[in-house]
């Protein structure tokens, strides 16, 4: 089997698929998981994945980290930039350049939320 399917739903964190090297963003629903006062169903995302892609979910707590040096958050486009620049290396290896990158960006500042960052080579 070369191809298989990914469902994938979101509540406010997309998911990102790197194939070929290229990462393409799903967007999710912009809704929490818990109590929300219009709640619609969560839309379902049906995604060809193949043999060396690669799937990112994660909190905002990267993306959200205020950094020592700038007083600013670390954002999302910096965030896929990293992802870009290590995907290929493994798994074990990114989570330290995850975690190096966090620290040496956040510097002396308190961490202000939860980071998971979950990914997986296909």
């Amino acid at each position: 089997l070369n191809t298989a399917v990914l469902e994938y739903s979101g509540a406010n964190c997309p998911l990102y698929l790197i194939s070929d090297g290229q990462l393409s963003e799903i967007k999710p629903d912009r809704q929490p998981i818990g109590y929300f006062r219009n709640r619609r169903p969560y839309r379902n995302h049906e995604l060809k994945i193949k043999k060396g892609d690669v799937v990112y979910i994660f909190s905002d707590g990267f993306a959200d980290q205020f950094g020592e040096e700038t007083g600013r958050k670390f954002y999302y486009g910096p965030f896929k930039d990293l992802i870009l620049e290590i995907y290929d290396k493994p798994m074990q290896e990114q989570r330290e350049i995850f975690e190096n990158t966090f620290v040496s960006w956040k510097g002396i500042i308190d961490q202000t939320d939860d980071i998971c960052i979950w990914g997986v080579r296909i």
